[in-house]
């Protein structure tokens, strides 16, 4: 059954200005910019002096569904422009230890002796993450302001590890997330 009118509403934070051109939203806060395109979607972005209003007209369940997506994307660059995205990946091997080299301006990372292999992956890392090591043994964090971008790059290195042929409960090693979290907190409201 259709609803008539679904809406949802999201409240800008002070430090971020926001720009809605056609479905395309563009945010800007003290970390950059993020710009993010809902045109396959059939809804209204409408800006106001503290919100943002989504609004689907004669929606089924599916366009109700993605008022909510679209507000949640929102909050997400909203997060991204003021505290940014850090994800920590560690590598766990039982045998060979897995070397982890950061190269080409920290956007490209290579994995060596994966399971005692020579050959030597690469993954290149997306627009605007950047990867470093966190000073612990076979730990490197990935940084950036896109949730989506830092999440895919951190699955690339993951995927890039994956084991073939062989029973996967039993060989365990590969390079995995260990923890997700924001590059600077938000100081605390009173």
């Amino acid at each position: 059954m259709k609803q008539i009118e679904v809406s949802d509403s999201i409240n800008i934070p002070a430090e971020c200005k926001v720009t809605i051109d056609r479905r395309i939203v563009t945010v800007a806060g003290p970390r950059g910019i993020l710009k993010k395109n809902f045109k396959h979607l059939q809804c209204e972005l409408i800006p106001n002096k503290s919100s943002i209003t989504i609004r689907v007209w004669f929606a089924n369940r599916k366009a109700i569904a993605c008022v909510r997506t679209i507000c949640s994307h929102i909050e997400n660059m909203f997060t991204g422009v003021r505290q940014g995205y850090k994800y920590k990946m560690k590598s766990v091997y039982a045998h060979f230890p897995i070397n982890i080299n950061i190269i080409n301006d920290n956007t490209l990372v290579e994995v060596h002796n994966f399971l005692g292999e020579k050959f030597v992956r690469k993954v290149n890392l997306l627009p605007g993450v950047t990867c470093k090591p966190t000073g612990n043994k076979d730990e490197i964090m990935l940084e950036g302001n896109d949730i989506e971008n830092v999440s895919r790059s951190a699955a690339l290195i993951q995927q890039s590890t994956t084991v073939k042929n062989k029973d996967i409960r039993k060989f365990l090693d590969g390079v995995y997330v260990s923890e997700k979290t924001n590059i600077d907190e938000l100081p605390e409201e009173d």
